[in-house]
């Protein structure tokens, strides 16, 4: 299958053949369905507090969060380009005639072409796009008068402009203030100054990039720190990882049999926000913050975000504060009210019924693990990526973040259960991920690597299929302790296309 010119390649991709036959067996083989055993909602898996219990989980954070290395992780390597889908096949079928007008017109629904081009001076990005234009010695009113629409997506979408189409999320303008406007990156560094900072005063932060944009990434905040740092009377501590060459994967055709590109050599593929563990996994410190690069609002509706992540910080030293109670007096001849004070908690809270004798060791082991909270927001009728208890093939029963496609929606139990979801994942986790001794886990131990996924893709006009690596927040934090908690809707607004931006919650 492989020949010593593959077998190189695979080296220099800082992959090993086992890794790359086990990949191809997943294909073979495809994954399992997850074994839904139940939604997680409210009272059962899913934590709602009231006004006073929000209070009390701030107040705790507050007070026990000045003291722990905080820090706040987002995932911003993806392109932009996914964002102007829409725009891109407009721009390249629109020839200006008559006809064609006359077809964008015809649909004038909220996040068409149309729509668009209609309420363009209301996108933050427009003041730029303006001086793209007046540089050129051409005036923007003048082609949107004229109708110069793929004059215009030139100058936004490629590098006769802006280039927007080639670059990431995080450095596109999304907010427009009096007299200025922001990037997510900079929502983020304002959001950070408001719940992720020490003691001391610093705010760490850490994106995730791709490689050919480090650099951008490095001259924004480079311009945009110090205004930040005296607003706020913080110090910014800025870092940045990339995703490795090693956890790509490789690509097969139809047959499962290695893909190659025209030139013959085999074709890797980035494996998904699973492969951010090994990133997640570099980070130290003692809560982790983890939050999507587009998910963010302006600054009048910013509230409601800051009290929930010290909801959910709160949450978490709570827990961890109890559970390393527990371990520390399970290293020291627990009585026998010690232990069904444990096995009540656990009971409770991870779902797993200790009945007859359990040994401290088996305690131990059940506590001492990573720990996640995760915020939950009431379905808006799509119950796919929400919680739900999963049993494992070894018959135990945890709380789990699920995808739609890692349900056996053909199994009438299955799909009922997936009805019954009354959540989805908005992506707001914070990470405990230190054990009571301070000493960090290995997160590579505590993932399922029988929850990847398998895609259907193309390259060069011919197809392929496309693995990824268990879900970040998925398979790849499978054997955490998790707990959920209700969160408000109005924290999840995503950024998905670019007319999102028009959206009432980004203006």
């Amino acid at each position: 299958m492989f020949s010593r010119k593959d077998m190189d390649q695979i080296d220099s991709h800082g992959l090993t053949m086992a890794v790359v036959e086990e990949q191809i067996e997943n294909f073979r083989n495809g994954f399992p369905p997850s074994d839904l055993h139940a939604s997680a909602v409210e009272g059962n898996g899913i934590l709602k507090f009231n006004d006073k219990e929000v209070s009390e989980k701030i107040s705790f954070y507050d007070n026990v969060g000045k003291d722990k290395e905080i820090v706040k992780f987002v995932p911003a390597s993806g392109a932009a380009s996914r964002m102007f889908k829409t725009l891109f096949s407009f721009l390249d079928s629109y020839d200006g005639s008559e006809e064609a007008y006359s077809k964008m017109v015809a649909d004038q629904g909220p996040g068409t072409v149309y729509d668009f081009f209609k309420r363009l001076e209301h996108f933050a990005f427009y003041e730029d796009l303006k001086q793209a234009f007046a540089q050129s010695g051409v005036s923007l009113s003048e082609a949107h008068l004229k109708k110069e629409y793929s004059n215009i997506l030139k100058y936004l979408l490629t590098h006769e402009g802006l280039d927007y189409g080639n670059l990431p999320k995080g450095l596109l303008k999304f907010h427009k203030y009096s007299g200025s406007s922001r990037t997510p990156v900079e929502e983020h560094i304002v959001e950070g100054c408001q719940y992720a900072k020490t003691g001391n005063r610093k705010v760490r932060l850490h994106f995730t990039v791709s490689p050919e944009h480090l650099q951008k990434f490095e001259a924004h905040i480079g311009e945009v720190r110090t205004a930040y740092e005296a607003r706020f009377s913080i110090s910014l501590d800025v870092t940045y990882s990339i995703q490795q060459p090693s956890t790509d994967t490789i690509a097969v055709d139809p047959e499962n049999e290695p893909f190659r590109e025209n030139d013959g050599s085999l074709l890797f593929r980035p494996a998904g926000h699973g492969a951010l563990l090994e990133n997640l996994n570099n980070i130290d410190g003692d809560v982790i913050f983890l939050k999507n690069i587009d998910n963010i609002v302006p600054d009048r509706l910013k509230d409601t975000t800051i009290t929930y992540k010290k909801v959910i910080g709160g949450v978490l030293l709570e827990m961890q504060e109890k559970i390393f109670g527990f371990l520390h007096i399970l290293e020291n001849s627990p009585s026998e009210g010690s232990l069904s004070e444990i096995k009540e908690f656990i009971a409770r809270y991870l779902g797993l019924r200790l009945d007859g004798d359990v040994s401290v060791s088996e305690l131990q082991a059940i506590l001492n693990r990573p720990i996640r909270v995760c915020g939950m927001v009431k379905s808006d009728g799509d119950p796919g990526g929400g919680p739900f208890w999963v049993k494992s093939r070894e018959g135990k029963v945890s709380l789990q973040i699920v995808e739609t496609a890692q349900i056996d929606t053909g199994n009438p139990q299955q799909l009922e259960i997936m009805r019954d979801a009354t959540h989805f994942n908005p992506v707001d986790l914070v990470c405990g991920v230190k054990n009571h001794k301070g000493d960090k886990f290995d997160l590579l131990q505590y993932r399922d690597p029988s929850t990847g996924f398998i895609t259907l893709k193309s390259k060069d006009g011919k197809d392929l299929k496309a693995q990824e690596l268990p879900g970040l927040w998925n398979g790849g934090m499978a054997d955490w302790i998790t707990f959920f908690v209700e969160v408000p809707l109005i924290t999840f607004n995503p950024v998905k296309a670019v007319t999102d931006l028009l959206k009432d919650e980004h203006q």
